[in-house]
């Protein structure tokens, strides 16, 4: 059933548009100015609006115009008594969908509005496409479906002013989400400061955050701004925020919850207007039960928790981003290489990452500086990783390659027998159910030797009714 808004001061013609859209089951919402259309949107979105523009109070185009501006998924058809062209278009450049001019027939305002809808629909859909099919974002790279999930949220997460917690393993990209966050946030204009909690001595924390005044200390000759003012009217970031000392975390719960702060040797309160994303590679639970971090300062920090996956996890995404580094990292060093071997990726992808994209990161690099040629081969990448494609090349790929020379093989015509011929889908379940046995589960391995990703696997497992 479709909703709609009426935003019409004038009683009978409201009735009159309510008529000719209730006939078609259509639920119909009405409000009479500008200040009330707002509050609507405020708690509720219809699915197309039906704007007069002159209204009393706020204006119709100020509505269009907040509608626009706030990204809202709502269609705007607008209704004048006005034939001037100046307005209609004026309203058209400003968004709207379209227009119709007072008097129209009942049979024009549904088609426009069945228009509008279904438009709105279409574009949903290509979004979310678009949005599945993202490879990078804001500096991250990868397709499978755990990062698709983490972009979302982090457009879900930026817009609110509330504090986020960045939980993930040492190499995950926990700075790279806390920056997108603040890209995404309407802050983005502002500073992005990020501070490591556990780069800094303690002696130092103080200063770094707050900063300190002249002479507050031995070597403070003159004053200086710390991260908190750096960051005003931005994002101050807390890198490993457990690492903190437990004084000076009594100060930034204060200072979470007031706004203000004091440099060291200051007595006067300074104010900033921050928003704080943390983050740690801890369990900060375990470090509350150890007494190490304050339970009351964990839970103004974790209103909105953000988990990184760990590379193991992201489907086919280690090839995806070992291609993008072996691309920079060669054209930073001159070098030739363009792509892997079939057997460096079945590695690559079969390997658990324990650094994950920093370990990836590294050895790419390493890859590159030390060996030459336009292709990557299990021979050139360091150890554990030269153990691993030793012991492939012991073993897996030729009963991969026996399974599927036997499953290839073909049966003479002139045999008679039929019974003898299998579909291809079940050569095909055979064939990659054998791989993914040999490669002891790991799909993306088996998808590697195969020749195929990992993806299709999964796509095909499903088609076939395997979990």
């Amino acid at each position: 059933m479709r909703s709609v808004l009426i935003v019409e001061d004038s009683d009978s013609q409201a009735a009159a548009f309510r008529a000719y859209l209730e006939r078609d089951g259509t639920t119909v919402d009405r409000v009479s100015s500008g200040e009330e259309a707002l509050n609507y949107l405020a708690c509720k979105l219809p699915q197309a609006l039906l704007l007069d523009l002159e209204l009393p109070g706020i204006k119709g185009m100020d509505v269009l115009n907040h509608v626009v501006r706030e990204g809202l998924p709502v269609p705007v058809i607008v209704v004048t008594d006005h034939s001037s062209t100046d307005v209609v278009v004026q309203a058209m450049k400003s968004g709207a969908f379209d227009f119709l001019t007072k008097p129209f027939r009942a049979d024009r305002l549904r088609v426009t509005l069945q228009n509008a809808i279904r438009q709105e629909e279409l574009s949903g859909l290509v979004d979310s496409y678009k949005e599945f099919e993202r490879e990078r974002f804001h500096g991250f790279i990868g397709a499978s479906a755990q990062m698709q999930a983490l972009y979302r949220i982090i457009e879900n997460v930026s817009s609110s002013k509330a504090s986020v917690f960045i939980k993930g393993e040492s190499g995950t990209g926990k700075e790279l989400c806390a920056e997108a966050i603040h890209r995404e946030s309407p802050r983005h204009g502002g500073p992005f400061i990020p501070v490591n909690c556990a780069a800094i001595p303690r002696e130092l924390m103080e200063s770094e955050i707050f900063g300190h005044v002249k002479g507050a200390f031995t070597g403070a000759v003159r004053a200086r701004d710390g991260a908190a003012t750096q960051a005003d009217g931005g994002t101050l970031f807390l890198d490993e925020v457990c690492e903190m000392d437990m004084d000076l975390q009594s100060k930034l719960l204060r200072f979470i919850q007031t706004g203000t702060f004091q440099k060291v040797g200051d007595s006067k309160p300074t104010t900033v207007d921050v928003r704080f994303v943390c983050a740690t590679n801890k369990d900060p639970l375990v470090e509350i039960a150890k007494g190490r971090f304050r339970e009351d300062l964990y839970y103004r920090l974790h209103v909105i928790p953000v988990s990184l996956p760990p590379l193991r996890e992201r489907d086919d995404d280690q090839l995806l981003i070992a291609r993008n580094f072996l691309k920079r990292y060669s054209a930073e060093e001159g070098k030739d290489f363009a792509s892997f071997t079939r057997e460096a990726e079945a590695v690559l992808a079969s390997y658990s990452w324990p650094g994950n994209i920093r370990e990836l990161q590294n050895l790419i690099r390493h890859t590159v500086v030390l060996n030459k040629g336009d292709e990557v081969t299990p021979q050139m990448l360091p150890s554990p990783l030269a153990e691993m494609a030793a012991a492939i090349r012991a073993g897996q790929p030729q009963e991969l390659a026996d399974q599927s020379e036997s499953a290839q093989r073909v049966v003479p015509a002139e045999s008679g027998d039929s019974d003898l011929i299998r579909p291809l889908w079940e050569v095909e379940r055979d064939t990659i159910e054998r791989a993914i046995s040999l490669c002891e589960d790991n799909i993306p391995k088996a998808a590697a030797l195969l020749g195929i990703s990992a993806s299709t696997i999964y796509r095909k497992r499903k088609s076939w009714g395997i979990e």
